[in-house]
């Protein structure tokens, strides 16, 4: 059933309304609402966020000059977030619901024609020590850039190795674990067990399932307010801080040509399978204002042509390659930044894609910190003997 945005959107007014007579609303950024019930069972933390985003592009044209502008405007993110504990502070939950047209597409028969509003419904129980069990659709152990916030990003948007080889949300089970290796050493443990086709499928399990490793090591201790987890170096780290990363992740019988993204790949019986690997390594590092961070991809597949019983080819090709993207930026104490960022997509030849290169000079003012920034970047793309074209972003990024 559609979700009917006016009704929530009323319930919403009528509970800020009658809570805003019995309580100071929380500072900005802090969410618009902060519960917590009488007996102290339960908290609900209730915020929202947008971005406004404008572009305009060039390419090249016949005479190898960029040209035929295309200009842009979008409300790229909309986004509704609740969070708290239940029961007890060890049995936290997530749900975050995307109301923006990019956050709900993907619409098809696996979705049961549905829009995709939620992008997070899990629950956490920290049942034993360092020892957290998750359980629900959220954000898979991948890539750094990936499981940063889309609301704390050094630039715009993220990297195109994110957007070719990331694993995104999936449906499953995860354990986390963390230890201590020494009074600094910090030491971080991930695995999940998902379904493998990503958010909010509807349709049961069409292929295998997908099971992800990841391990982090933080040599120099924990960064401020998650600064792992969060681009630039807002909060300017008075010693060095470092988190080194490796992420395995195994997609058995895969039947998306990007692991749990992508197209599905139907033939003359179904769908075509192969089990498609992704390893990721990466790094973050800050220090007073400075940071820079790195990640790199490789994806394989079994065998990443998609045929049909018969043996014949279907045109699918699960994207196989590498990826590299190095991105670094300096905050000033005006808390503008400046950033560059370069990106390599080395595909293998079996896809019949072209690499791409991209460069990326950006600007950022944080007005309130990523809960309210102008962010503006420029970026060069060349895709191998094809062609150069340039893009031109600006956005506005608001957090309740």
């Amino acid at each position: 059933m559609k979700l009917n945005y006016l009704g929530i959107l009323l319930l919403l007014a009528i509970g800020l309304s009658s809570r805003a007579q019995e309580t100071n609303a929380p500072k900005f950024g802090k969410g618009i609402l902060n519960l917590v019930g009488q007996d102290s069972t339960w908290s609900m933390k209730f915020a929202a966020r947008m971005q406004f985003l404008s572009s305009v592009g060039w390419e090249e044209d016949d005479d190898n000059n960029l040209s035929n502008a295309e200009t842009n405007f979008l409300i790229r993110r909309a986004r509704l977030k609740f969070d708290g504990f239940a029961y007890s502070p060890k049995l936290r939950y997530k749900i975050e619901l995307g109301l923006s047209n990019r956050d709900i597409s993907g619409v098809s028969q696996f979705t049961s024609n549905a829009p995709r509003y939620i992008l997070d419904a899990v629950v956490m129980w920290n049942f034993h020590g360092n020892w957290e069990l998750w359980a629900g659709q959220t954000k898979l152990p991948g890539n750094i850039e990936r499981v940063i916030s889309s609301g704390n990003l050094q630039q715009v948007d993220r990297s195109l190795v994110n957007s070719r080889y990331n694993i995104d949300r999936d449906v499953g089970f995860q354990l986390r674990h963390h230890f201590w290796l020494t009074d600094n050493f910090l030491v971080r443990e991930k695995f999940a067990f998902s379904q493998g086709e990503g958010r909010n499928i509807t349709s049961g399990n069409l292929g295998g399932h997908q099971y992800t490793a990841r391990l982090e090591l933080l040599p120099f201790g924990k960064f401020k307010k998650k600064g792992d987890y969060s681009g630039s170096d807002l909060e300017r780290e008075e010693t060095p801080k470092l988190m080194l990363a490796a992420t395995y992740d195994l997609n058995q019988d895969a039947v998306k040509t990007r692991s749990n993204l992508g197209s599905y790949m139907e033939n003359d019986i179904g769908f075509y399978e192969t089990d498609q690997r992704t390893w990721f390594v990466d790094a973050m590092f800050k220090y007073k204002g400075f940071s820079l961070m790195g990640e790199f991809a490789h994806r394989t597949a079994e065998d990443p042509i998609a045929k049909n019983s018969d043996g014949t080819e279907t045109g699918d090709v699960v994207v196989v390659g590498d990826g590299l993207n190095l991105q670094t930026g300096y905050v000033f104490p005006s808390n503008w930044e400046v950033s560059g960022r370069y990106t390599g997509i080395w595909y293998d030849s079996v896809t019949g894609r072209n690499d791409e290169t991209q460069y990326t000079l950006g600007l950022s003012k944080y007005i309130v910190g990523h809960k309210l920034k102008v962010q503006t970047d420029v970026s060069y793309l060349s895709i191998d003997g094809v062609s150069d074209s340039l893009l031109y972003r600006l956005q506005l990024d608001v957090h309740f």
